[in-house]
């Protein structure tokens, strides 16, 4: 991108963004008020204070520079001197005192929303629909918390100190003025509104500036996030010179849209200098004029001129803050837009804890789509019975998964119901719900925190003796103690610091920590090699027994130890039975089945092999 530092890049261009919401300015600064700021009233009334403080010893500086001039210089007062002198220090050391504490509590009064803002985000996405959440990359999130949040701070915190300090050092200075000459105080502030009008102007250019900035900025931490997760494919492939130059594009992007709201900004400050300085002009002219005559003193110009200077600086403030607040107001329009975003899967106001006695689990002619024209599930029936191992097998596509999201209601469907022991699971509380079931997928979730929370996981209170237990039984004691922490070792991001096979064994000891009478298996030894899947594959049984299981099948040997195998297919169960029937049959399980072990459909002799078999593909 050719550098452009003086006009805008007419070729950058930037769509739409979906976190983003239209607030109005008006609407912001309403919801910070009522939200964040009211509630703080006694901390805002000790900023006021101290800012009616800080402008109050600001107007006397004039009063007390005209009276030194008059006083001391031109009347020779002796006595004044040592008045004066105490005077000024009791004066600087008021406001010194009052500037301290205006400035700590507005910082704290920034930083305390912005740390509102980013709970209130946080809880938000912990409950979001993950239908939704699925669509947003992770890297665009973490931009929200961090770029966005900071910059409502950091324009929360000056728009205070503008409004609030600034303003009162206007009001207090200006009436200094008018007192002392009311017609150089009109020649000094006659600029104003055209100032005020040529700023308005770029209120809008500012805020949509800014608006792009973040989105780009967005885009670029999502691909950082992509490009640590996938560095390994990304050297495989040689694609070293291809993600640096999108990174590059990202980053060169933010800059000229950066660069447009510095421009905007910019263009503010000197502005209100030029038209102020034709004020000031005036007034001296005036003011000299008149002081050749005779018709002014000495002090009394000194003491005006004094107030006019203070003036400027909080003056400026104030003109340019519709610019500098567009800032804020397009990073709270994201903020804002992913905390407002509705949540559909709500908890019914009359959900009751759900009631469990045998651990059954109904579906009953459920129909399910992520979107109108993708229709997943058509009118399926199926039951689990208490303490039966359900397997579900088929093309990938089929519906597998989204059984399983079912169960756990992280969807509803669209027809039909979902129910345990009974009870429609849209009618119970979802903690009640999701304690009664235990999940292990195929890539297990491990947070970067020790075995021992990782086990625990869930639980308020770690039992120490039910987490070696479980671990035991999940066959990772061993591993675990072999490392060098035991069980207090950090597992590392997403459990990166462990192999897949001891990952997906604390996932499984976690399960088993639970003990949770439901357990729900989304193909969890399908990534697994031969060893990993031996010693995976024995803790899962340990796992299942005396539970209701609902599993998405994909090696062999699980399968032909099912109660009951459903097949799947465009989101229909096409077929049912055990392992010996549905080969028996001819249908899909057998297609499925001789994918696996090849076209004559022989089953080879090894039974490593028929270990490692696949019956279906991963689910959706």
């Amino acid at each position: 991108m050719k550098d452009q530092l003086f006009r805008d890049v007419s070729t950058v261009a930037r769509s739409a963004d979906e976190l983003q919401v239209e607030y109005s300015t008006r609407d912001i600064v309403i919801r910070v008020w009522r939200e964040h700021l009211r509630p703080r009233m006694g901390l805002l009334s000790i900023a006021v204070i101290a800012m009616l403080l800080t402008a109050g010893t600001t107007g006397a500086i004039p009063f007390l520079i005209q009276r030194t001039a008059d006083d001391v210089f031109v009347a020779k007062n002796a006595d004044m001197v040592y008045w004066i002198t105490a005077a000024i220090v009791v004066v600087t050391v008021i406001k010194a005192i009052a500037e301290y504490v205006a400035d700590v509590t507005v910082a704290y009064l920034g930083h305390r929303f912005v740390a509102d803002l980013r709970i209130q985000m946080f809880a938000k996405l912990a409950r979001a629909d993950l239908s939704w959440i699925q669509t947003v990359h992770s890297g665009r999130l973490l931009s929200g918390f961090l770029n966005d949040a900071n910059l409502i701070r950091a324009t929360a915190s000056r728009s205070l100190i503008t409004l609030g300090e600034n303003s009162l050092k206007i009001v207090i200075l200006v009436a200094t003025m008018f007192y002392m000459d009311p017609r150089f105080s009109l020649l000094v502030l006659i600029f104003m509104p055209i100032a005020w009008f040529m700023l308005s102007r770029q209120r809008r250019r500012m805020r949509t500036s800014t608006t792009k900035s973040l989105q780009e900025t967005g885009d670029l931490s999502a691909l950082i996030t992509q490009t640590l997760r996938g560095m390994r494919i990304v050297r495989a492939y040689g694609q070293e010179d291809r993600e640096e130059a999108r990174a590059a594009s990202a980053v060169n992007r933010a800059l000229e849209f950066t660069m447009r709201g510095t421009r905007a900004r910019a263009l503010s400050s000197p502005s209100m200098e030029l038209l102020v300085g034709f004020g000031f002009a005036l007034a001296i002219y005036f003011a000299g004029t008149q002081g050749v005559r005779g018709d002014l003193t000495l002090g009394h110009f000194m003491g005006f001129m004094t107030a006019a200077l203070l003036i400027y600086t909080p003056l400026k403030s104030v003109a340019t803050l519709q610019t500098q607040l567009q800032e804020g107001i397009a990073a709270a329009s994201r903020v804002f837009g992913i905390i407002d975003r509705e949540v559909h899967l709500n908890e019914a106001p009359d959900a009751k804890p759900l009631a469990l006695k045998r651990g059954e689990i109904e579906f009953r002619n459920v129909s399910f789509a992520y979107e109108p024209d993708n229709v997943v599930l058509k009118s399926v029936s199926l039951t689990v019975p208490p303490g039966h191992t359900v397997a579900l097998v088929g093309p990938s596509g089929s519906g597998k998964s989204t059984l399983v999201n079912l169960t756990l209601r992280f969807f509803d469907p669209n027809r039909g119901k979902v129910l345990i022991d009974g009870q429609d699971i849209a009618h119970v509380t979802i903690d009640s719900l999701r304690d009664a079931i235990a999940l292990v997928t195929q890539d297990p979730v491990l947070f970067d925190d020790t075995i021992r929370a990782n086990i625990s996981y869930g639980s308020k209170e770690v039992d120490e003796t039910a987490v070696v237990a479980a671990a035991k039984a999940a066959a990772a004691h061993d591993f675990i103690m072999a490392l060098p922490k035991g069980y207090d070792t950090r597992v590392g991001e997403a459990g990166g610091l462990l192999s897949g096979g001891e990952r997906q064994r604390i996932a499984i000891a976690r399960a088993l920590y639970k003990d949770a009478p439901i357990l729900l298996l989304d193909e969890p030894t399908s990534s697994l090699d031969s060893e990993a899947e031996a010693k995976v594959q024995a803790a899962l049984e340990q796992l299942m027994r005396g539970r209701t299981v609902l599993m998405i099948a994909h090696r062999l040997s699980t399968v032909k130890k099912a109660d009951l195998i459903c097949v799947l297919d465009q989101g229909r169960i096409v077929e049912t039975g055990r392992h010996d029937e549905l080969v028996a049959k001819g249908g899909l399980y057998t297609k499925l089945h001789r994918t696996q072990f090849g076209i004559s459909g022989l089953a080879p002799a090894s039974g490593d092999d028929e270990g490692r078999g696949a019956i279906a593909v991963a689910g959706e």
